[in-house]
């Protein structure tokens, strides 16, 4: 896996790379003035519709345009404690490839 490290236009540390799919994703350091917290998740929504649904005979996914009033959450916003609890899960399916039971 690659990471790209990089500053975002705010002047926060963010760190892009791409998940299984080839979708891009990040990890970038939070604002938050009173919390250490990061955000971590997919960039882009990249809503789709199966094709079948908006066209007879149509097969495979198709973009889907949401209205710009919505908003869809991609990302999690994490804090230390958090990110502490979600390590041990991590480590186990890193190490096993499954989760902890």
């Amino acid at each position: 896996m690659e990471f790209k490290k990089g500053i975002t236009n705010r002047g926060f540390n963010i760190i892009e790379f791409q998940d299984r799919y080839g979708t891009e994703c990040s990890i970038q350091k939070s604002s938050l003035a009173f919390e250490n917290a990061i955000w971590l998740g997919v960039n882009d929504a990249n809503p789709q519709i199966m094709a079948s649904k908006v066209r007879e005979g149509g097969t495979g996914w198709l973009p889907y345009e949401i209205p710009k009033d919505v908003v869809l959450t991609t990302r999690m916003h994490l804090t230390q404690d958090q990110v502490k609890a979600l390590l041990p899960i991590l480590t186990v399916f890193a190490e096993t490839g499954d989760l902890p039971q």
